[in-house]
């Protein structure tokens, strides 16, 4: 049944009820602005959404790429494309200041993605983290959850950037990412560094959790009840949940890659952040689906049952499933980082044909 007037859509509904907040999963200006009426109170950037912007709006993008071509001539096809990532983030982040302020910084957030190919440089990453938060004041930076990624975001939080860990899959992962997270605010409090709210998040890409699953289950041969591969994500992230409340973790979790609604309804009422594609956010409200409390509601006994029978799930359900050396090497972690990397090269394709257009007969 879709929405009607009289009836708020299903996520104006949600942020005027509960702590569970919306964030875009996407920078362009025009779909920020309608979640932000929707109640959005942050969004994301990176190369595959700066791609898909420059795309949909060429006559804004290609004068303004070979503009700065022109003026700094000694650029990469990969610096061009960065700082075309950098300018969308900016502009996007001036969208949610408002929300940065009423919220205390705890909202109102862009995240930026670090680039993917420095994925093996903890250095490098924390550099660019730092220079990435500098862009404005309510720039979040995503890492990868990874064993080097972790060091990276324990060190770039210490020293005040606010941290999005993506790249991560299992609650062990979200759980490493907590507890670093833990450690470079302790450590800031005892060096008398500034008190603030960073508002950290640690992303589980749900999503992304139950294809590599439904893969795997296909690869070795295995029959699933229809329909259990759905929770698999949602089982995941309600276990992070649990155990960040349970020990005080200062970040939260944050519901990405979304497959179904359940990655949104099944989330409802938890102090967590839930952020789909505007196209999701439209097609959920199109369909006006009931907004009440969930999280606090269990995956149903038998499918957790079903999906526990799995090996390749326990490793990304139980806190301690994988060891941090294993984190980079977990099949949705190598799937994801390889169609990262092929997206920073597509970015680098689209810049090359701009500023280096084939020539014509």
């Amino acid at each position: 049944m879709a929405t009607t007037d009289e009836a708020p859509a299903p996520f104006m509904q949600m942020t005027r009820r509960y702590p569970t907040a919306l964030w875009n999963d996407s920078a362009d200006p025009e779909e920020l602005r309608e979640s932000i009426r929707l109640g959005a109170v942050g969004a994301t950037c990176n190369p595959v959404i700066a791609y898909a912007a420059i795309k949909r709006n060429p006559a804004q993008w290609e004068p303004w790429l070979r503009a700065l071509a022109a003026a700094q001539p000694t650029w990469s096809e990969s610096e061009l494309g960065w700082a075309a990532v950098r300018e969308l983030s900016v502009q996007a982040s001036q969208q949610l200041l408002m929300k940065f302020h009423e919220s205390g910084g705890r909202n109102g957030r862009l995240s930026i993605q670090t680039d993917p190919r420095l994925h093996r440089d903890a250095a490098a990453l924390v550099r660019q983290a730092v220079e990435f938060s500098e862009l404005a004041p309510n720039i979040i930076v995503k890492i990868p959850a990874t064993a080097v990624g972790i060091q990276a975001i324990e060190e770039a939080a210490y020293r005040g950037v606010s941290i999005n860990a993506t790249l991560s899959f299992t609650v062990a992962q979200a759980v490493a990412v907590g507890e670093a997270l833990e450690r470079a605010m302790d450590r800031r409090a005892a060096q008398g560094l500034p008190d603030q709210e960073f508002g950290h998040v640690v992303t589980i890409m749900g999503g992304r959790l139950d294809d590599w699953l439904k893969l795997w289950a296909f690869e070795n041969r295995i029959l699933v009840e229809p329909g259990a591969l759905e929770w698999a994500g949602v089982a995941a992230l309600k276990r992070a949940y649990e155990i960040f409340r349970e020990r005080g973790f200062r970040s939260r979790i944050l519901s990405a890659a979304f497959r179904n609604h359940l990655h949104w309804s099944e989330l409802i009422g938890g102090d967590l952040v839930v952020s789909p594609p505007f196209d999701w956010q439209a097609r959920i409200n199109e369909n006006g689906f009931a907004v009440r409390e969930r999280i606090s509601e269990p995956v149903p006994a038998g499918v957790l049952s079903e999906l526990l029978s799995f090996s390749e799930f326990v490793r990304a359900y139980e806190p301690d499933g994988l060891k941090a050396e294993d984190f980079g090497h977990f099949g949705a972690a190598r799937n994801t980082l390889r169609q990262f990397l092929e997206a920073s090269a597509q970015l680098d394709a689209l810049v090359r044909d701009v500023i280096v257009p084939p020539a014509r007969g």
